[in-house]
């Protein structure tokens, strides 16, 4: 076993409706790894994600980012500068007037002095092939645009672990590609929520199947979503990749 970046033991969440969107969830996830998270609608992947960020605190159970203990208050509000989460919509994440200023923001927060923030941004704007783009709008961009400027935003806070919501959604082909790429390049451990599970093959070397809050499959990426029976049972489908090796996607 390598150095684990995240940790849950029996963790548990019901939101105050009574709706159980985790439930006695085991997982490790070493340093360095790509792990891709599926499952059907309502499966928990995004309840997981806000637990593992600190923003929903677990019913039940224990969750470790890294040496961090979330359990406690003190410890969990270090997290953002471990973990960085991309979310689907990247609208959400974005509300300055120039993509400078949205990158800069995060590293703004820490109060660092000024020459390490502009050093932080133009690292952040490289990584992701947006140099040039400083005095954009972000809310003119294309939506793959926005999206590589909503984890610019993250990098620039120079995460451990990255947290990617269904990051190939409403992307044209040439923004997946490029995104896949983007992705594959990046040494942070990685964990990526999607139905696209084309992308998860192409991303992740591991797969965790959620269902209704339980994990029901984990493993490596080809053997699990390769499994039809485990895919057909949890309402997901063999990518076609994986049936017609030869074809590319």
């Amino acid at each position: 076993m390598g150095e684990l970046a995240v940790c849950l033991r029996g963790v548990c969440y019901s939101y105050p409706s009574g709706v159980v969107a985790l439930h006695d969830v085991d997982l490790e996830i070493e340093a360095g790894e790509s792990v891709g998270i599926v499952g059907p609608n309502g499966a928990g992947k995004t309840t997981l994600f806000l637990c593992l960020s600190g923003i929903l605190e677990p019913n039940r159970g224990q969750i470790c980012v890294g040496d961090l203990n979330l359990g406690e208050p003190r410890q969990r509000r270090q997290v953002p500068g471990r973990l960085g989460i991309v979310f689907q919509n990247s609208d959400d994440q974005l509300f300055h007037a120039s993509v400078r200023d949205e990158v800069a923001f995060g590293p703004l927060n820490l109060e660092l002095p000024e020459d390490e923030v502009r050093n932080r941004v133009a690292e952040a704007l490289k990584q992701v092939g947006l140099v040039g783009f400083e005095e954009r709008v972000p809310f003119h961009l294309s939506g793959g645009e926005k999206r590589r400027v909503a984890l610019a935003g993250v990098l620039a806070m120079r995460p451990d672990i990255l947290l990617l919501d269904e990051p190939s959604s409403h992307l044209d082909p040439r923004g997946r590609r490029e995104l896949i790429h983007l992705i594959n390049n990046l040494a942070n451990t990685k964990l990526i929520a999607s139905h696209d599970l084309e992308f998860i093959v192409a991303t992740c070397e591991r797969a965790v199947v959620l269902d209704q809050g339980r994990i029901v499959g984990d493993g490596h990426v080809r053997r699990i979503l390769g499994d039809r029976d485990l895919m057909e049972n949890h309402g997901l489908e063999v990518p076609h990749s994986l049936t017609h090796p030869h074809v590319h996607f």
